[in-house]
């Protein structure tokens, strides 16, 4: 990215790369939990939780039986802790009508496509200037830079460049060098590419500097905001359908999930697409205390998934908001559970 204001700024092409096969991660493909790995799961979880998990997944079922949205939106985690290939199959099952997420989502999906691990071991590296320096996040760059001149959105550009040869041998050719992967393992397992194929939208909500692809000399900021801002519009498009109900889920995202879901439902209402009756799931770790929604002296107040997803949008517009507490490697398992019984 080119600069030429007042002031100086730090010059990327001095950053030094590694391949990415080389580097140590945590995830690998046999961490990852299979649709026939949940019967065996051992689930740990108060009976009202299970309560509450059992009323979304039938509440998913339902809507998507009535040709309602389903809107999920995930933290990076859910990918991490292994548990995307049941997102994958709950989109094959068209059980989601959109799947939207952070960069560090999107990332960890296409690492997984890309050569079957993924997770960083983030102590090995930093302390040596190597955090976040694997050379094929240029993969991810390039990829935004093809897909913004051709006015994609970010997950739409992703999920081509794993599913389409033509496309990926576009990208490639500008990006591939000795001893680089010149083709994707483990499509498989990759939650993107599930979506491209089934024509599911996902939606990729990122910041700047907000992920590892930004260190890089082939980070292009415009391509990244570009293809962001039209998957905002098409996650904002998908909110404009609750106008007779539907089910939005925000499956550990703390800050993101919660704000862009705030912006498109404040969007769709101006136009007059309310999102009625909608139910809103939030699943996380954190205690949620009800009372405290309304109190700006109290910490929960601040926990914007709390406020956003399960109380301020469901009140405004006579929806119904559920806070699931709990482990998501128990909690959305248990889910997907409810959901394949219902079904």
């Amino acid at each position: 990215m080119e600069y030429e204001g007042r002031y100086k700024a730090f010059d990327p092409s001095r950053i030094e790369t590694y391949p990415l096969g080389t580097r140590s991660n945590k995830v690998k493909l046999a961490d990852l939990v299979l649709p026939k790995d949940v019967d065996g799961l051992a689930i740990d979880l108060p009976q009202e939780v299970r309560r509450d998990v059992q009323t979304v997944a039938e509440a998913m079922v339902a809507a998507r039986r009535a040709d309602k949205p389903v809107i999920f939106f995930t933290g990076a985690h859910l990918i991490k802790n292994g548990l995307g290939p049941l997102l994958l199959d709950l989109v094959e099952r068209d059980c989601v009508t959109l799947v939207a997420g952070n960069g560090a989502t999107s990332i960890h999906d296409f690492e997984l496509a890309l050569i079957g691990e993924t997770s960083e071991n983030v102590p090995a590296g930093l302390d040596k200037g190597l955090f976040g320096m694997a050379y094929e996040f240029a993969y991810v760059n390039v990829t935004l830079s093809v897909g913004n001149q051709q006015k994609l959105g970010y997950g739409e550009s992703l999920g081509r460049v794993i599913c389409e040869e033509p496309f990926r041998r576009q990208v490639l050719a500008l990006v591939t060098k000795p001893g680089s992967p010149s083709a994707f393992s483990h499509p498989e397992v990759s939650v993107l590419a599930a979506c491209y194929r089934r024509r599911v939208p996902f939606t990729v909500h990122v910041g700047i500097g907000t992920d590892v692809i930004d260190q890089h000399p082939s980070f292009d900021g415009q391509a990244k905001g570009g293809c962001s801002g039209r998957d905002f519009l098409l996650y904002t498009n998908e909110v404009a359908k609750l106008t007779l109900g539907g089910v939005v889920l925000n499956v550990g995202s703390a800050v993101t999930g919660p704000e862009v879901l705030l912006k498109a439902v404040s969007m769709a209402a101006n136009v007059g697409r309310v999102p009625h009756g909608i139910l809103a799931a939030d699943f996380d770790l954190r205690v949620h205390e009800p009372r405290q929604m309304t109190d700006e002296a109290a910490q929960c107040y601040y926990f914007r998934d709390q406020k956003s997803v399960v109380t301020r949008i469901p009140e405004a517009f006579g929806g119904r908001g559920l806070y699931i507490q709990g482990d998501q490697k128990q909690t959305f398992p248990l889910l997907y559970k409810h959901i394949i019984e219902a079904l």
